[in-house]
């Protein structure tokens, strides 16, 4: 693999980890209950927006992998694998 997917998939991952902490931090604060329904309302929303990104994110990763053609390298074998990585490789 080259670093162009490398980079992809290490980006993609930063982005849901946030994602997912942002999540996680919004529905801990949500069941306290010490907080007004409107604070309640705008964490509910923000972590709507949150799960929506989130899916987002997903998805245009692996519409980045079909563009770049790294779907084919993630299911080839043997010496098919190796003649489709040189042509990513040259490009």
């Amino acid at each position: 693999m080259n670093f162009l997917f490398w980079g992809l998939t290490i980006s993609m991952i930063g982005k849901v980890m946030v994602a997912v902490g942002v999540i996680v931090a919004h529905s801990k604060i949500a069941h306290e209950q010490k907080i007004d329904q409107q604070v309640l309302r705008s964490f509910r929303i923000e972590m709507a927006l949150t799960v929506t990104g989130l899916l987002l994110i997903i998805g245009g990763y692996m519409m980045e992998l079909y563009f770049y053609n790294f779907i084919d390298l993630l299911t080839c074998f043997g010496e098919q694998c190796a003649m489709d990585a040189a042509a990513i490789l040259s490009q």
